[in-house]
């Protein structure tokens, strides 16, 4: 068992690697409405991961309370946002829909801003598949190693585009294949990181997985409406975003019940 969590909490991270050695392959930065399309695909998908893979589970597990089985996922929901907006004023950075006109929120260099925005929203990723991995461990609810491993496929597949978006303007910068791969790469290294965090506190804390499992979709949520949201429907001809955000959330919905 320990192995299948240590493999799932990587899952993402490799997501993030395979999208970063797009530098090695092409040869210019992606096409806008390929990222476009890529962006819409990653949010449908962590739309879907926080509904089925965390709201879900975290209100069957408190079906004892009755009609308020609610309130922990409510609860845990908004401290999720909360998190998120502190940590989006606390944290100098750049968005990922970045428009030219906008300057800079600090002085650190664009690119710079850039990784650093993509490595705060891998936190709240790294902690969602770690927390659902803890409920397999403990076997909280009605999470099952397929389930655990959907969301985690689900989430690395969200981060191939991210990668890519580190790695390619790094080189485009100036900077060597191999060292804009490895900082497109350690980008997603705080996923296994967080997760493992994630792992061993909500094995000592069991009660309050409910609440863990919200607060991962409540962060999760926040990282798609400010971030993914904004991005896939930027611009002209915006439909491909959409398009491709309703082929993410049907795919994601579809492993999260068939592998569940």
């Amino acid at each position: 068992m320990t192995e299948t969590v240590i493999w799932g909490l990587t899952i993402p991270f490799i997501g993030t690697a395979a999208g970063s050695a797009c530098v090695f392959f092409l040869r210019n930065e992606l096409k806008l409405g390929i990222q476009r399309a890529l962006t819409g695909f990653a949010a449908g998908v962590m739309v879907a991961a926080s509904i089925w893979s965390l709201i879900v589970p975290a209100i069957d597990q408190s079906a004892d309370k009755g009609r308020l089985a609610f309130l922990p996922a409510f609860i845990g929901f908004w401290f999720g946002i909360l998190f998120l907006l502190l940590l989006d004023h606390v944290i100098p950075h750049l968005h990922v829909r970045t428009d030219q006109t906008e300057g800079p929120k600090s002085h650190l260099t664009r690119t710079a801003m850039l990784v650093l925005a993509v490595t705060l929203h891998n936190i709240p990723e790294g902690m969602a598949v770690g927390v659902v991995y803890a409920g397999f461990v403990n076997g909280s609810g009605n999470i099952t190693a397929g389930a655990a491993l959907a969301l985690a496929l689900g989430i690395a597949i969200q981060n191939f585009p991210e990668g890519a978006i580190i790695s390619m303007p790094l080189f485009a910068e100036g900077k060597s294949k191999p060292r804009s791969f490895l900082l497109g790469t350690l980008s997603g290294a705080v996923e296994p990181v967080f997760g493992g965090i994630t792992v061993l506190i909500a094995g000592l804390v069991v009660p309050a997985m409910p609440y863990l499992l919200s607060f991962a979709a409540g962060a999760m949520l926040y990282v798609v409406v400010e971030e993914l949201i904004p991005e896939m429907s930027a611009g002209e001809h915006s439909n491909i975003g959409v398009v491709s955000f309703a082929i993410g959330f049907s795919l994601m919905m579809a492993l999260d019940v068939a592998l569940g």
